[in-house]
């Protein structure tokens, strides 16, 4: 319902008892005159929808932030990045900290191999899919490595990453300690579906197959926030670091959305010195619900 604010001053004027309406001057006896208080009603503008939105935009930030930060008072170090492409909205916790990236690089590599393809005029070749097929569904390291090495390692995979915009992400000769920010993730995520990216259909339907058909093993992270009827795509990542002695990293990419376009929201969630890898999940699981609870995607 549409409505209007008032604001109400109180004016005080001088009033002479037996004329017709107010008189201000004062009385030729030189007495000061008696008082009253008239109300002045003064229209304030009603908020725009914008307006409106952005405010409560503002206060779901607050919210998550908060969440957010008393959850890291008592929990491992983690980031988190969420791009929605339908608002065009994004939302970042420490989303430019970089952490190792262990298995999520892979579909980097994937993306890659895609457009190396795609620059030679070609559909990847049975051979790049042998590799390119366990290593995001089953996250097998041998298949990424060969297939690393196929396309030219470090400097190839770095060369890649500019074109695909991620400005953060530092790339190792030993894959797995590729360093990332979850605010590239979420960049890599959105270059994956962008119809005027440098992915062709194919090559993006191909990405969206594999990420969509992970082992049921291997569908935590991002899954966890998907509701019924929801499609998700998903890459997770984790393994111990000596540098942290021991501990695990563990990390979660993906997206959330909906046939009818409702919902379509990248997500990324990283994190390190986690005691267990099931601690890890069920961090990382909690943070992406969090986002989904404080933003309503």
């Amino acid at each position: 319902m549409a409505f209007t604010r008032f604001v109400i001053l109180g004016v005080t004027v001088a009033a002479v008892v037996g004329g017709g309406g107010l008189d201000v001057t004062r009385t030729d006896s030189g007495a000061e005159p008696a008082t009253t208080t008239v109300a002045v009603v003064m229209p304030m503008p009603t908020p725009t929808v914008a307006e409106l939105a952005a405010a409560d935009r503002a206060k779901q930030v607050k919210q998550l932030d908060a969440a957010l930060k008393k959850l890291a008072g008592a929990t491992p170090d983690f980031s988190v990045a969420v791009l929605d492409r339908k608002t065009g909205r994004s939302y970042y916790y420490r989303g430019k900290v970089r952490f190792d990236t262990a298995s999520i690089v892979k579909v980097q590599i994937l993306t890659c191999m895609l457009l190396k393809a795609q620059d030679a005029g070609r559909k990847p070749t049975s051979a790049e899919m042998a590799l390119a097929k366990p290593m995001i569904r089953l996250s097998d390291n041998n298949a990424t490595t060969s297939l690393y090495n196929k396309l030219g390692g470090r400097t190839a995979v770095t060369r890649c990453n500019k074109r695909l915009g991620l400005t953060s992400t530092v790339v190792n000769s030993r894959w797995g300690l590729t360093r990332t920010t979850a605010a590239d993730q979420v960049r890599l995520l959105s270059e994956l579906v962008d119809t005027k990216g440098p992915l062709s259909a194919s090559s993006r339907k191909t990405a969206f197959t594999l990420m969509n058909t992970v082992d049921k093993a291997q569908d935590w992270g991002v899954p966890a926030v998907a509701r019924k009827g929801e499609i998700f795509t998903v890459k997770n990542g984790w393994d111990t670091r000596s540098a942290d002695g021991g501990l695990w990293a563990v990390n979660t990419i993906g997206r959330i959305t909906t046939k009818n376009g409702a919902v379509d929201v990248s997500v990324a969630v990283l994190s390190h010195n986690n005691r267990t890898m099931t601690a890890g999940v069920t961090l990382v699981e909690k943070i992406a619900k969090l986002t989904r609870t404080h933003l309503k995607y």
